[in-house]
């Protein structure tokens, strides 16, 4: 029987050991980061992400020869379904989209601030061996984070991806959307609620101006400020002392995160809503391998009981909104709000073992236990 976790694996090891092979000593220095699990500030790093224009550390493209680059993708491949990275491509490409947006005029001190070249790939440990290996993928709207431990992928989040602009005209009249169903499903499911769920549902008349757990390494109710998003150090935008959700007060504790969901849960929908609601989970679960991703999780109707929905702002499409799915294991947030609700975010965490810390803690005290066995 195969395991579809265990071939995933594989193919990231593979993948990451020919990228590796080909750098040179200066490059392995950027590239290759401690085995998952160490101590202090090594593990830290692993652990930290971010989804701006910063340095996410590694190793960049234009560190880079091509043969290379071809090589980074196709590791970024291994962790993602065809869907998944044919929107990761695309979201890279959106840097050029972006740049015209915007006149070609955003200047951040750096020889070019809209750069499709500016995303980093780092892999922690060694690929296919023994101990606990990961890589992780990142640049502005990107941040890809897998772990494999005893030879299996055992975590791929935190999974984000974001589009800038959301929509871009293309020829014929068509609109590329690389994230756009994402959108429509959780406005058709909340629009869909009767008066007295829809009250319980929309958490607060006005969107945040980010998510609402940012970058954090941790799930928890403290307050992400602007310059968390920005490594130190880097381009650090303005109100850096500002929460990233710009909310404070009320609206702030309206729309904390808490252990239990806020919204309304999966088991007080209909069956249409409920099919809505599987379809919205795929959009963000899908993005990784059949097989490693929990969708079949949720062909259990007590799993989509759990899920809750909320939403703040308008429920009119092109108007500035938010969302969220949270039950156990899971926690999505979606935010379109800036350029004129033309700019999303969207991220899937899991609580409950993102960047893999609560396998990495039973993978060690199974090694110590077998270590110290009379």
């Amino acid at each position: 029987m195969t395991d579809p976790a265990r071939e995933a694996a594989d193919r990231m090891a593979e993948a990451a050991q020919e990228w590796l092979d080909s750098l040179d000593a200066g490059q392995r220095g950027a590239a290759v980061g401690p085995a998952p699990g160490a101590d202090g500030e090594a593990e830290a790093e692993r652990t930290r992400w971010f989804y701006t224009p910063t340095d996410h550390g590694g190793l960049t493209f234009h560190q880079q020869r091509p043969a290379q680059h071809r090589l980074v993708m196709r590791l970024v491949a291994s962790g993602l379904s065809e869907a998944g990275y044919t929107t990761v491509a695309t979201v890279l490409g959106l840097e050029n989209v972006l740049d015209r947006t915007e006149g070609f005029s955003v200047n951040w001190g750096r020889e070019r601030t809209r750069d499709p070249s500016m995303y980093y790939l780092r892999v922690f440990g060694v690929p296919g061996g023994p101990r606990p290996w990961g890589w992780r993928f990142g640049g502005h709207h990107v941040s890809l984070n897998n772990l494999v431990v005893n030879g299996r992928v055992a975590a791929t989040t935190p999974c984000f991806l974001g589009a800038d602009p959301a929509g871009s005209p293309l020829l014929g009249g068509a609109t590329l959307r690389p994230l756009g169903t994402a959108e429509d499903l959780a406005r058709e499911l909340v629009r869909s609620l009767r008066p007295g769920s829809a009250a319980r549902a929309v958490l607060l008349p006005r969107a945040p101006n980010d998510i609402v757990a940012g970058n954090s390494t941790r799930i928890d109710d403290r307050v992400v400020r602007r310059a968390d998003l920005w490594r130190p150090g880097s381009h650090v935008p303005d109100r850096a002392e500002h929460p990233a959700t710009g909310l404070d007060g009320a609206n702030r504790r309206a729309l904390a995160l808490t252990p239990t969901p806020k919204g309304v849960p999966g088991a007080e929908l209909d069956a249409a809503q409920r099919e809505l609601l599987r379809a919205l989970l795929g959009t963000y679960l899908d993005r990784v391998p059949p097989g490693v991703s929990p969708l079949a999780r949720y062909d259990d109707p007590a799993a989509l009981d759990a899920v809750h929905l909320a939403w703040a702002g308008s429920t009119t499409a092109g108007e500035p909104h938010y969302y969220r799915l949270q039950g156990p294991r899971l926690l999505i947030e979606w935010t379109n709000i800036h350029r004129s609700a033309n700019h999303a975010h969207a991220v899937w965490r899991d609580p409950a073992t993102d960047f893999g810390g609560d396998v990495l803690a039973a993978h060690h005290a199974a090694h110590h236990a077998a270590h110290h066995a009379p």
